[in-house]
């Protein structure tokens, strides 16, 4: 099983950035993947998650509406757009797999449900 970040940088205030994840070694719509962040002396916080086998996406409250999670299934892709990106969005920004798939919902998404994992890639917003 891998997972592969991907599309980290400096990016200024206000900006956008697409970080993708590449899975393999497992059966894609079997799990949910999840992007986690961690910031500088903070402990990991879930983002958001997909499940592919039926489209069910969740974000966390605080980057609703600014960043979009998508999946590419054919190609064991998915992507974080992150829009109108904060100084307070500095994080290391991991992918996660888990089981099953409905883990993707507020009530049970967070580290406990992730098998996988990826190393991660940093994004770091700054003027």
């Amino acid at each position: 099983v891998q997972l592969v970040e991907s599309g980290g940088g400096w990016v200024q205030p206000g900006g956008s950035l697409r970080l993708s994840c590449a899975a393999s070694g497992f059966a894609f719509d079997d799990y949910a993947i999840g992007w986690f962040r961690q910031a500088p002396g903070k402990e990991r916080e879930g983002v958001g998650c997909i499940a592919t086998i039926d489209g069910t996406i969740y974000y966390r409250d605080s980057v609703k509406g600014r960043f979009t999670i998508s999946a590419d299934a054919a190609k064991n892709m998915v992507y974080l757009r992150m829009n109108s990106l904060k100084s307070e969005d500095t994080a290391v920004y991991s992918c996660a797999a888990g089981v099953p798939p409905g883990v993707c919902v507020d009530s049970m998404f967070g580290d406990n449900a992730m098998n996988y994992w990826g190393k991660g890639t940093l994004v770091t917003v700054s003027s």
